[in-house]
């Protein structure tokens, strides 16, 4: 590869770690043409950008940033890397769905906000964050609760008139 040519790829790789909300390092060593092609059109339907890149590369890349030197001990052997730009999750729901299905590939690290994870991180923890649906339903649900508890307290006055009622009615006739 040309320096110019090594020059621009490392800045296109700045970029996308300066973009995205979280990225997944995995080593595909083992697997075949299918199964990483079928691993890219996971990615790409999740609306995960996915790159094979030289160590280097990435060293260069992530050379400012004060994760570097944590990150740069995982960087070795094949490293492709899953850069997940909107849903922090995206990335690492669609390896731990992958690994389900092929063991070959395996977690290397994750960068979550700064933070380096390691793979059981990945899987447990950035894995399992709720998608941008779900969040809104929680927070939704956060927000609707305290209107639903002030509506339930101003009705639990009729409410218990009328069952009032209905004992005494139950009590006279019985």
């Amino acid at each position: 590869m040309e320096r110019a040519n090594k020059v621009e790829q490392v800045g296109v790789l700045k970029d996308r770690f300066d973009r995205m909300t979280s990225a997944v390092f995995v080593d595909f060593s083992g697997m075949n043409v299918a199964e990483v092609s079928s691993l890219r059109a996971r990615f790409k339907e999740r609306g995960v950008e996915y790159k094979v890149c030289k160590n280097t590369l990435i060293r260069l890349a992530i050379g400012d940033q004060p994760y570097a030197e944590t990150l740069g001990n995982t960087l070795r052997g094949m490293t492709g890397v899953a850069w997940s730009y909107e849903e922090p999750s995206a990335a690492a729901r669609v390896v731990k769905e992958f690994r389900k299905e092929n063991e070959k590939l395996v977690i290397k690290a994750g960068l979550l906000d700064g933070q380096v994870l390691d793979n059981k991180g990945v899987e447990n923890q950035l894995a399992t964050l709720p998608n941008k649906d779900e969040a809104r339903a929680m927070l939704l649900a956060q927000l609707m609760a305290p209107a639903q508890t002030l509506v339930r307290l101003l009705a639990a006055p009729a409410t218990n008139f009328v069952h009032l009622l209905n004992a005494k009615k139950a009590k006279s006739e019985g």
